[in-house]
């Protein structure tokens, strides 16, 4: 996840907390300086972190505490408020959001480097996948080589994109490709302009006359989130500039300084509307204050984990997915759907992070890449297998040695691979439905959205069927049962 280690390291201060008797100014004040510490080490503007401090002293007056009160839960709360204030630009973000059924101009500028190019490609990919009709157009005359890198990363998304080789004015290259794909009925189209080496004149003058061509209804500053709190100046600098409407952070996938960048960026009131988190085209998250801060502190993401599974799994199919599952009719060719859901969710890291309580540490270090690789080998395997072999239950079927020969021939892969295939798919036949039966969830998983009403009673029972259901490393893995109960709170809406 983004800036895990400031999370675990803010999240470790809060959990000393827990294992003091009497919680008192002076547990208080170690706790907050914990917490700077970790935010200056993140590069975050100490004036910033100052007013963090003093916010969450005047929240939490502890002599004043009712006595029954859960001092912990109190200053919990109090961080959590303070983050999302020190995060958060005063920006309603709906006001910035592009309406279905018209042309939407989006133009993006930014410095060379910072990875413009690709987060054109990787923002209209994520609007493809939500339905909408993008295009690209490539007003970049200063770089060499810059549209042959649009057209690459176009063509890979199988996204429409329009530049050109002899045209040196990018107004009227912006002018044009606006025109052409406005014509062809495109209700998204995205304009990437040139950078610069630095904040210059040549730049902004540049910048100007592609504006005045396209009038584009929203512009998207793209950042080097490494920079740190050097973030502010640059921003600011663009902002008095050029109408900025958004930011987009780049770089964001672990480096330490991209607190620095994220908190300055919001001091300048332009608000962050998302994080490019590798090279890879999903791997760009949308980003709100509340959902991150929560994130950020192992409470989790459930509203942002349903989203990505509606995106991947339609509607009017859910019903019927998790009714197969619960009814234990797991087949092959229903296993071959979820696992290709699961590719298409994107990194299992950012994934997992998602739920509440969940510790990213649990995951090695390049997991993804070696678990997506495992589930494109089974998936080999079983589009190698016959009709029959993909609607049957029957495991004794799937193991016998002339059939595993046959399906290791015709996938290419090795005998002891298909032999694994098998054993996962009675591990998630047999584990899918009982931990489904247990959680008895709502069949449509935009239900999950809001609230899933469960008095204690019902809670308790449902976390103990779930304990019994689940295999005893995963129970352990999600940290017990305190591990489930957050989960369950997460689903809930109060984690």
């Amino acid at each position: 996840m983004v800036l895990a280690e400031l999370g675990t390291r803010i999240t470790k201060a809060l959990s000393t907390l827990s294992q003091t008797l009497t919680i008192d100014e002076k547990v208080l004040d170690a706790c907050l300086k914990e917490i700077c510490t970790a935010l200056l080490q993140a590069d975050v503007n100490v004036k910033q972190v100052s007013n963090l401090r003093n916010g969450v002293k005047k929240r939490v007056n502890i002599e004043q505490l009712a006595a029954g009160l859960n001092k912990q839960r109190v200053i919990e709360r109090a961080v959590f408020e303070e983050l999302c204030e020190m995060l958060d630009a005063g920006v309603d973000p709906k006001k910035l959001e592009l309406k279905k059924g018209k042309t939407s101009v989006v133009m993006f500028v930014g410095l060379q480097g910072s990875g413009k190019t690709t987060t054109c490609t990787k923002y209209a990919f994520y609007h493809k996948k939500k339905g909408w009709k993008p295009a690209l157009v490539c007003a970049d005359t200063f770089r060499a080589g810059a549209f042959d890198q649009l057209k690459q990363n176009a063509t890979k998304a199988q996204i429409p994109f329009y530049g050109s080789y002899k045209e040196t004015d990018p107004a009227v290259i912006a002018e044009q490709g606006v025109q052409r794909f406005r014509d062809e009925g495109r209700d998204l189209i995205i304009v990437d302009t040139s950078g610069r080496h630095k904040q210059e004149a040549a730049l902004f003058e540049e910048m100007r006359q592609v504006a005045a061509a396209v009038t584009p209804d929203l512009v998207i500053f793209v950042m080097d989130g490494s920079i740190g709190q050097a973030a502010f100046d640059q921003a600011k600098a663009f902002k008095d500039s050029v109408e900025v409407g958004a930011v987009i952070m780049t770089k964001m996938d672990g480096h330490a300084k991209g607190g620095g960048a994220l908190s300055a960026v919001s001091a300048t009131n332009s608000p962050i509307i998302f994080l490019g988190t590798g090279e890879h085209m999903d791997q760009f998250e949308s980003f709100e204050v509340k959902r991150f801060v929560q994130r950020l502190l192992g409470k989790g993401d459930v509203s942002g984990l349903m989203d990505k599974i509606q995106d991947v799994i339609p509607e009017d199919k859910q019903p019927e997915l998790l009714d197969t599952i619960t009814k234990g009719n797991i087949t092959m060719g229903v296993l071959k759907d979820m696992f290709e859901s699961v590719l298409e969710l994107g990194p299992m890291s950012q994934m997992m992070s998602m739920l509440p309580g969940f510790n990213s540490d649990l995951l090695p270090k390049g997991n993804d890449k070696a678990s997506q690789l495992m589930i494109k080998r089974y998936i080999t395997i079983i589009e190698s297998m016959t009709e029959k072999e993909l609607n049957t239950t029957n495991v004794k079927m799937l193991t016998e040695p002339s059939r595993i020969e046959r399906l290791a021939r015709g996938s290419g892969r090795p005998p002891g691979e298909v032999f694994q295939l098998v054993e996962a798919y009675k591990h998630y036949s047999k584990y899918a439905t009982q931990a489904l039966k247990a959680a008895n969830l709502p069949k449509n998983m935009k239900n999950m959205k809001g609230d899933i009403p469960m008095n204690p009673r019902q809670m308790q029972q449902s976390l103990q069927n779930m304990t019994r259901a689940l295999p005893p490393q995963l129970l352990k893995q999600m940290g017990g049962m305190s591990g489930l109960q957050s989960l369950m709170k997460g689903l809930e809406g109060k984690g």
